[in-house]
């Protein structure tokens, strides 16, 4: 039997990256996937994807940063598969690597109005559900997240702020049955990350940084993610399983 099967998942940021590779995974261990993000055309084309392999998926349009969008897409995921079963709290964005004075407010708003401000949103909206289902929430986190010098100023307080979440909410739910797990991933090809994998200073930073020696692939934490979301992971919560080549090790 499939592990995710009669699950419901939604994935925040399912359009690219983490996103697409956790709902093509998810996807194909048997869940029904809702493919959550704001840029409808890439998320569609993560859908269609799905549906030719054989999957059940659909995509719902959502600002994380907004509390009544993400309201909305727990209500429609509802509406369409009748429950919810995992959570996972993906979408973000980044700073450029921007040091504090060269953060303006508006950097600052936008990136923990995303990356923390919308993870307390999908935990909230989602909690009421995963309680009656016993399922549980995953956090992308990162390596800024459990140390300096892994992204700027905005984002490292994000992800910081994110596993501060991670822990707090894995000790407040977990005797209503609910997990709630992250993962750290290191330097990782992504949408986000591209262009700064063609900078050769950057690059060459990432690489000669990680003991791997190499950027990860976003299937690779989303097999990380998919362990944690699963039944294999029934004793672990508050957990963040670094997924960096080794970065965080040194």
């Amino acid at each position: 039997m499939s592990r995710f099967a009669d699950k419901t998942v939604i994935i925040t940021g399912g359009g690219s990256g983490i996103g697409k590779a956790c709902a093509e995974l998810f996807a194909r261990d048997g869940a029904k996937v809702v493919v959550a993000d704001l840029a409808e055309e890439s998320a569609m084309q993560v859908v269609e994807q799905i549906q030719r392999m054989g999957g059940d998926a659909l995509f719902l349009q959502v600002d994380t940063s907004l509390w009544h969008s993400v309201q909305q897409l727990v209500a429609d995921t509802l509406d369409a598969y009748g429950s919810l079963d995992i959570y996972i709290n993906n979408a973000g964005v980044f700073d450029g690597f921007a040091k504090c004075m060269d953060t303006t407010d508006k950097v600052w708003d936008q990136v923990i109005n995303v990356n923390l401000k919308g993870y307390f949103h999908g935990c909230r909206a989602a909690l009421p559900e995963l309680i009656k289902s016993g399922g549980n929430i995953v956090m992308t986190a990162s390596i800024a997240g459990l140390g300096a010098g892994g992204g700027g100023t905005a984002y490292t307080a994000s992800k910081f702020g994110t596993v501060g979440l991670i822990k707090q909410i894995a000790c407040e739910y977990a005797d209503q049955g609910v997990r709630v797990n992250g993962v750290a991933p290191g330097g990782l090809h992504t949408g986000m990350t591209d262009m700064y994998a063609d900078d050769e200073a950057v690059a060459g930073f990432i690489s000669s940084r990680t003991p791997l020696g190499r950027w990860g692939e976003p299937e690779e934490v989303a097999s990380a993610i998919a362990y944690l979301a699963s039944a294999d992971a029934g004793y672990v919560t508050g957990s963040i399983l670094s997924v960096d080549g080794g970065w965080r090790a040194q």
